[in-house]
C-alpha cells in the first residue's frame, strides 16, 4: 500500500497559453516545498528558472512525497509523475483562467456533449431575437444611467458574441472562433489606425478621424457606392440617420432628400436633416419618446392620487392632470 503523502505536496499544473506563468494559488506550496521537481514536458528554461529538478520515476517519487513536501511542476494531469501523485492524494493546483477565457471555457462546456440541452439546440438564427433584445437593454441601461444593469447587460451582449463564434467554430464549411474574431478586430483596429500604428499623417480631430476611417473602409472593401455597407435591416429612424452621414461625406446636397408629401418621405426628411444638423435623431427621439411616457405615468398617479381611475379618462381628464 502506497503511503499518504504529505500534506503539503502538490501538483501545480503550467497554463498551456503561458507555461512560464507559475499560478499565484501555487506560492503557498511552492514556499514551503522541501523539493521541487518538473515532468519531461515542463520545458528546461522554465523547469531551471524555478529551481526544479528533472521528476524521479513514480515510485521514487511517491516515496519522498511520504517524508516531506513534494511539488511537481507539470503540463498536463496525464503525465505519469502528475497521475501517481495527484492519485496518491496529493493537492492538484490548476492555472486560473482569466475572467474572459474562463467565460469561453464556460460556453464551450455548455454547448459540449453533456453540457445544456437548451444551448446544444441553438442556431445564428435561432439567436437573433436575443441579440436584439440585449442590445436595447444595454442601451437603457447606458440611457438610464444604471451602472450595475451597464455592467451585467455588457456580459449579455458578450454571452452573444460568444455564443456565435462557438457555433461558427463547429461550422463544418467555413469555422472560425473567437480567437479569429479578436484577431480579426485587430487587425481592423490597428489598420484603420495607421496614425497611431504606422508612420501616417497624424490626425489631430475626432471628425477627421472618422472621415479617415470611412475612407480606408472603402478601399479595404472595394465598396462602388457611398451606401454600400449601410445596414438595411436597422430601425428605420438610425437607418436614414445612417443614410444623412455617408451621403453627406459625398457632398450629397439636402435638397436631393425626398420631397414628397407622405408620412415616410416627410419623416426621412425630418431625420436625415437633424443628422445633417449635428443631433442623433434616434437618441433624440427616444428621449423623447421617454419623457412622453414619464408624462402619461405622471398625469396618471395625479389621477389616482384626486380619487380617479386613469383607465376611465377621457381627453378632458387627460388634459386636468397632464403635468
Amino acid at each position: 500500500m502506497t503511503p499518504a503523502p504529505h500534506p503539503g505536496c502538490a501538483v501545480v499544473l503550467l497554463p498551456a497559453a503561458n507555461p512560464a506563468a507559475l499560478p499565484a494559488s501555487a506560492a503557498p506550496a511552492l514556499r514551503t516545498a522541501d523539493a521541487l521537481y518538473a515532468t519531461a514536458g515542463v520545458e528546461e528554461s522554465v523547469a531551471l528558472a524555478a529551481g526544479a529538478k528533472p521528476a524521479p520515476k513514480p515510485a521514487e517519487l511517491l516515496a519522498e512525497a511520504a517524508r516531506g513536501a513534494v511539488v511537481l511542476l507539470a503540463v498536463a494531469r496525464t503525465e505519469r509523475a502528475a497521475v501517481a501523485l495527484a492519485d496518491a492524494g496529493a493537492a492538484v493546483i490548476e492555472p486560473e483562467l482569466p475572467p474572459l477565457l474562463h467565460a469561453v471555457a464556460v460556453m464551450d462546456t455548455l454547448r459540449s456533449p453533456g453540457g445544456c440541452p437548451w444551448d446544444a439546440e441553438q442556431t445564428h438564427d435561432s439567436l437573433r431575437q436575443y441579440l436584439i433584445e440585449e442590445t436595447y437593454e444595454l442601451l437603457d441601461a447606458i440611457e438610464t444611467r444604471d451602472r450595475p444593469a451597464l455592467l451585467e447587460e455588457l456580459g449579455d451582449v458578450l454571452l452573444q458574441v460568444l455564443f456565435h463564434a462557438r457555433l461558427a467554430a463547429e461550422d463544418a464549411d467555413e469555422p472560425f472562433d473567437i480567437d479569429d474574431v479578436a484577431e480579426e478586430l485587430v487587425d481592423k483596429l490597428v489598420g484603420r489606425h495607421p496614425h497611431v500604428f504606422a508612420d501616417a499623417e497624424r490626425i489631430h480631430t475626432a471628425e477627421r478621424q472618422q472621415h479617415r476611417w470611412e475612407e480606408l473602409k472603402q478601399q479595404e472593401k472595394q465598396r462602388e457606392s457611398v451606401v454600400d455597407g449601410v445596414a438595411l435591416g436597422q430601425p428605420a429612424v438610425a437607418l436614414a440617420a445612417k443614410l444623412a452621414s455617408r451621403t453627406e461625406r459625398a457632398d450629397l446636397p439636402a435638397e436631393l432628400f425626398p420631397r414628397g408629401d407622405d408620412v415616410g418621405e416627410r419623416l426621412f426628411r425630418a431625420v436625415a436633416e437633424a443628422k445633417r444638423a449635428g443631433a442623433e435623431p434616434e437618441g433624440e427621439l427616444r428621449a423623447a419618446a421617454r419623457a412622453f411616457a414619464d408624462a402619461v405615468r405622471a398625469a396618471e398617479a395625479a389621477a389616482r392620487a384626486d380619487g380617479a381611475d386613469p383607465a376611465q379618462l377621457d381627453a378632458e381628464g387627460w388634459r386636468r392632470y397632464w403635468p
